[in-house]
Order: structure tokens, then C-alpha cells, then sequence
């Protein structure tokens, strides 16, 4: 095995092997506590710009395949492992993780103490890093790790959002024939892509939606005048507040027709609203948060994957309300207005493999549009 080095920009240097590319990656470092769903991760669009490290000590071992991504290609900057099965068993598996990385040229590694990196992450909060399995000179390396930019006032979302207007036509996945076409439409959904993941195309389609994804840069008269029943917030990469053209066109959206965001579409929706994002110390990235529906005071688990967070207070003199709460730390959820018919989550409710907890989500939007529409038409 090639030896290669993973360095932070506190100057911490972890001595593993080569995965995946050869050569090196920079990138925010961050810990993600999924024991499952690997292939979605390295497909996440809301990745970019970081190097991701699994917690779980064995990725790899169900392999991977063509039908579990949630984009046209890897994001991550980088990937970070304790142990990479090398003969995946799954009848679904067709490579493994490092043919995949190969593949895809992501730079990987593997056989570091990811219990140690995790803590120091923990502890210290992300912080920019490096893996490298061409130049192993430790000292030039800690100044490369000094010097890289971060991700705070960078727009990632202008690198991962489609070049082009287009209309997705997939539904659900089912296991005996595989993708699902999308249901019989009853209404229209124009969807702001800035690193829209593909199944939440799907849940959508397979409610009835007729689905237009749209880049991120598009006007938002533009969108109105495609007349549709309600708007689509996608999650994405980096600092919200380093994509203000993106919170102006949902500002002048907000009160036309009922909008609904996810994730990144949280956060633009509260800057849109007047409110503030801050950055958390280590950010959520996992399969396992528990958060409180307000309304009801269910507790579901949930998906995350975000480094900002929306400060509630900010917002609530526009009239927004919150309506989840994280329970680790009390960060606010989601939230909502009922005057501007818009309501967002900080989590995926698409979440696959899951836990699906959340799926509701994307009735009520369907519910809020066939309300809002209905009014609108009987008026």
C-alpha cells in the first residue's frame, strides 16, 4: 500500500495509506456518523469543497453501483477512512470503493485513527485540511494546509448547479424494476438547483409533481413567469451569504406562491426573510439527529448534512415562526410562514437509505400548493 498523509491547518498530521487517486485534495474537514449511505455522500453536491470523514470504522462493504447517486458525479474533495472493504458483497454492488474513487478521481485515505480525527474535530471544530499521497514531506505540507481559504464568503453553489433549465421525469426507486416513471402530474414545481440531490426529484415526481429544475443564477421573474403552483429551495454547498443573488430572487418569490427549502433552501430562505446564518463549530453530518416537531412534539430521526445554521430570532420579527428544534444542540430545524405560505427544514426528509422519518414534508408542500392553488382559482 502507498503511504499517504492526511494534515490539518492546526498542523496535526495523521500517517495512513493511499485510496482511491493518487495525489492530493484540500478541502474543509468533517466527520460523518452514517453507517450507511457512503455512495450518497460522495454524490452529495452539498459536499463540495470538503474532505469527508466516515466514523464508522468500514465503508465500502455493500460496494457500489450505478442507481444509488444523488448526482452526475462525486463531490467531496476528498474521503477519509478507517478501513475500505476490497471485495464488496451485495447483489447490487458492481465495484468497490477504491475502484470507484479511482474511477472518479477522488483522492482518498485510509488506516488513519478516524476515533482520533473525529475528537480533534469535535473538540476544535472543522478546520481545513489536506490529504496527500504524492508529496509526503510533512513540513511543506502544514504550509499548504495554512494557506488554504476556507469555505466562509466562497460560492460553491455556482460550481455544482446545472448549466440549463430542465424537467426530470424519474420516480421512486422500486427493487424488482428499478426507477419508477414519475406520476400523472397535478401540478407545477419549479426547483432552484443549487446541488439538487436526485432524490428529491424523485420523491417529488412520485407525488405528482411536474418537476423544472432550474440553475441557481435564474431570475426570479423568470421563475414566476413559468407560472408554477409552488417554488422548490434545494440543498447545496458552503456559506449561504456567499450566494446573494440566489436569497434576492427568493425574496421577490416569497408571497407569490407557496416555497418550500431544504437543507441550504433553509438558510436562503431565512436570509430572504431578513434574518442571519451563523457557522457551527463542527456542523451535522449524519443519518442519526434526532429533531422535535414543534407543532406536534414528535421527536423524528433524521439525515443532515449542513455547517451553517439560521439564528430564529433573526427572523421571527417577519413573522416566521420555528417549528423543529435539534435536539443535541438546540439549533433551529426548520421554520415557517403561514401568511407567505413557505416553510423550510434544516434536514433532508429525502433521505436515502434514509431514515424517512421526515417523508411528510413533501405532502404538506403538496398540500400547501393545492390549497394555495385552489383559492387562488376559485378567486
Amino acid at each position: 500500500m502507498k503511504p499517504a498523509l492526511l494534515v490539518l491547518r492546526s498542523g496535526r498530521v495523521f500517517r495512513g495509506e493511499a485510496l482511491g487517486a493518487e495525489g492530493e485534495a484540500w478541502g474543509e474537514v468533517i466527520f460523518n456518523t452514517a453507517m450507511s449511505g457512503y455512495q450518497e455522500i460522495l454524490t452529495d453536491p452539498s459536499y463540495r469543497g470538503q474532505i469527508v470523514a466516515m466514523t464508522y470504522p468500514l465503508i465500502g462493504n455493500y460496494g457500489l453501483n450505478d442507481e444509488d447517486v444523488e448526482s452526475r458525479r462525486p463531490w467531496v474533495n476528498g474521503f477519509v477512512v478507517k478501513e475500505a472493504a476490497r471485495v464488496p458483497s451485495s447483489w447490487r454492488g458492481r465495484v468497490s470503493l477504491d475502484e470507484y474513487l479511482t474511477a472518479h478521481g477522488v483522492v482518498g485515505i485510509e488506516g488513519i485513527d478516524t476515533r482520533a480525527l473525529t475528537r480533534h474535530l469535535r473538540d476544535r471544530g472543522v478546520e481545513d485540511g489536506l490529504i496527500s499521497s504524492g508529496d509526503l514531506d510533512e513540513a511543506r505540507l502544514r504550509e499548504k494546509a495554512r494557506a488554504l481559504p476556507g469555505l466562509v464568503g466562497r460560492d460553491l453553489v455556482s460550481e455544482v448547479t446545472t448549466d440549463a433549465r430542465f424537467t426530470w421525469t424519474q420516480g421512486a426507486w422500486d427493487p424488482a424494476r428499478g426507477y419508477a416513471p414519475a406520476a400523472a402530474p397535478s401540478c407545477r414545481v419549479v426547483a432552484y438547483d443549487a446541488g439538487i440531490k436526485l432524490n428529491i426529484l424523485r420523491q417529488m415526481t412520485s407525488l405528482g409533481c411536474e418537476v423544472t429544475v432550474v440553475p441557481a443564477s435564474t431570475p426570479a421573474e423568470e421563475v414566476l413567469a413559468m407560472k408554477p403552483d409552488g417554488i422548490f429551495l434545494s440543498n447545496g454547498p458552503g456559506d449561504p451569504e456567499a450566494v446573494p443573488y440566489l436569497v434576492d430572487s427568493v425574496r421577490r418569490c416569497l408571497g407569490r406562491v407557496p416555497v418550500f427549502g431544504i437543507c441550504l433552501g433553509h438558510q436562503i430562505m431565512g436570509l430572504a426573510a431578513g434574518g442571519r446564518t451563523y457557522k457551527l463549530p463542527f456542523g451535522h453530518h449524519g443519518a442519526n439527529h434526532p429533531v422535535k416537531d414543534l407543532a406536534t412534539g414528535h421527536v423524528e430521526i433524521t439525515a443532515q448534512n449542513h455547517g451553517f445554521a439560521v439564528d430564529p430570532a433573526s427572523v421571527a420579527r417577519a413573522g416566521w415562526a420555528p417549528t423543529h428544534v435539534n435536539l443535541n444542540d438546540g439549533t433551529c430545524e426548520g421554520m415557517s410562514s403561514p401568511d407567505l405560505a413557505a416553510f423550510s427544514v434544516q434536514y433532508h426528509p429525502e433521505a436515502s437509505p434514509g431514515p424517512h422519518d421526515a417523508s411528510y414534508l413533501f405532502h404538506r408542500f403538496l398540500d400547501l400548493m393545492g390549497k394555495t392553488t385552489a383559492v387562488t382559482k376559485g378567486g
